[in-house]
């Protein structure tokens, strides 16, 4: 005769139809077990009469059996039959509370308490939008057996170099060695190889930084305009963010002189060369006054330069870190200079500082990706990263050109903004809060997904904006763009 959990285990089996039916009952039984329906040392039916019960193949039973015995969660007692191992725990009977194998899912629910997402995850919402960018180069424009042929080459070459297994977790040699020697030829710093350590595209360089700098209540201080997953980063290794004022000239200093005087400051972040989101950039004097402050009040400089290689101006201010190197740890990526898919970034600082993210590294990642850290060093070497930037530096001015006159068409009565000297994105400044209201709750509707303007405001006191890439769109598709936005503010 079968036993009462014959029942649910039938009604089970079959939920998930690309799982082999000898595993679907497998779990079907571990399942019963766990949940204290079937007990150490009870004998199960024989593989005949499950298989009749479940309307299979008797083998089918058999493999079940065979792998649940391998497991050890059964045992053979002979002629006797099939039984629960007694070795495993009794469980406590729960009948009424447990779901079905099949609908039960590892990211369903958990008993046990874990760090959420926040309501507003950053992450970039599933489904079929149409992405409005905050600045990123378009993709189309690297030449499609670019990146192919470059990984081939590379994993022959790490092939041959026996490079394929663990090495240094600040990156591949090779690697470190192209983004000092571009940083020291177009950036001015003063770096070598062991200056630099290869991460995961430039937002895991400033997490890591934070992890080695922050303890639980220190202080780090941002603008009330700036990058929210930097913001996002403090937080999580315990800072305090104290937030100061933003101009057209960029940072306040004045603002973070008082806030050093009023807190112990461990370190502030800054997007100087094109502030996020803002696209200004911060004055030679305010620069210096900064590194002054830096310097009496002993805190480090987060430096995030995201974007410095396009400009459509002068030639772009150095980096901070071309002249104060003590007192900045330098963040980068290569994701503007090609696709972020490409995920290279890199943190620049003293060679003690960039051991100590290398073990931070070895704890989270154990080394980067050989291969695609080779295809960066190959790109950068060969001077296709060059030849990139030049060929589509004069597309990138066009398009910013072309999208100005498309924000007037469509949204000039309602918006401030200035064309950027560099960078691949605009601000724009509503003159009625409500209309940015309007686009931002109808946008959704319309297929259109973009950071809201909360997602840069860090307090209350910011003035809300939005934060609008041109470059990964051309003309036609910029201005479809915003008459969608146009349409959106309409109502």
């Amino acid at each position: 005769m079968l036993r009462p959990w014959t029942l649910p285990l039938k009604d089970r089996v079959g939920i998930a139809p690309d799982t082999p039916r000898y595993m679907q009952i497998a779990h079907g039984l571990i399942h019963e077990i766990e949940r204290g329906r079937l007990l150490p040392g009870e004998y199960l039916p024989s593989s005949r009469e499950l298989a009749a019960s479940l309307e299979v193949n008797r083998k089918t039973i058999v493999t079940a059996y065979d792998e649940l015995m391998a497991q050890g969660w059964l045992v053979s007692a002979g002629t006797r039959g099939t039984m629960v191992s007694t070795s495993l725990p009794r469980a406590e009977e729960r009948f009424d509370d447990a779901p079905a194998p099949g609908v039960r899912a590892a990211s369903d629910e958990t008993e046990f308490p874990f760090l959420a997402a926040p309501d507003r995850p950053i992450a970039i919402p599933a489904g079929r939008w149409r992405k409005l960018d905050e600045g990123v180069p378009d993709p189309r424009l690297l030449p499609a057996d670019l990146l192919p042929r470059a990984y081939r080459k590379a994993a022959e070459a790490c092939a041959q170099e026996g490079s394929l297994s663990y090495r240094d977790p600040r990156g591949a040699p090779a690697l470190r060695r192209a983004v000092a020697d571009m940083l020291r030829r177009q950036r001015g710093l003063m770096v070598s190889a062991d200056h630099v350590c290869i991460t995961r595209g430039s937002q895991m360089g400033v997490f890591l930084t934070a992890r080695i700098l922050i303890r639980p209540g220190d202080c780090v201080l941002v603008e009330r305009l700036t990058h929210e997953p930097a913001v996002a980063a403090f937080r999580a290794c315990g800072a305090k963010i104290v937030t100061v004022g933003l101009d057209e000239d960029g940072i306040d200093v004045s603002d973070v002189e008082r806030a050093c005087r009023r807190h112990r400051v461990r370190a502030i972040f800054v997007t100087p060369h094109h502030q996020f989101p803002t696209t200004v950039a911060m004055r030679p004097e305010r620069r210096l006054r900064l590194l002054e402050l830096a310097r009496q009040f002993a805190f480090a400089v987060i430096e995030d330069d995201y974007d410095h290689e396009y400009h459509f101006g002068a030639q772009p201010l150095l980096p901070m870190a071309s002249y104060a190197p003590a007192r900045i740890i330098y963040t980068g990526s290569m994701s503007k200079l090609l696709v972020p898919a490409l995920r290279i970034g890199y943190v620049v600082a003293a060679p003690r500082l960039i051991q100590a993210l290398a073990y931070q590294v070895s704890l989270i990642d154990g080394m980067g990706n050989s291969i695609t850290e080779a295809v960066a060093a190959h790109l950068l070497e060969s001077g296709e990263v060059r030849r990139h930037i030049r060929k589509t530096a004069p597309i990138y001015r066009a398009r910013r050109d072309a999208f100005a006159h498309s924000l007037d068409a469509a949204l000039g009565d309602w918006i401030d903004y200035r064309v950027p000297d560099g960078g691949l994105a605009f601000w724009l400044r509503f003159h009625d809060p409500a209309i940015l209201d309007r686009i931002e709750a109808g946008a959704p509707d319309r297929g259109l997904s973009f950071a809201d303007s909360h997602s840069y405001a860090v307090d209350e006191t910011a003035e809300p904006g939005l934060r609008v890439g041109f470059a990964s769109m051309d003309e036609a598709e910029a201005r479809e763009v915003l008459m969608t936005l146009r349409a959106c503010a309409i109502g």
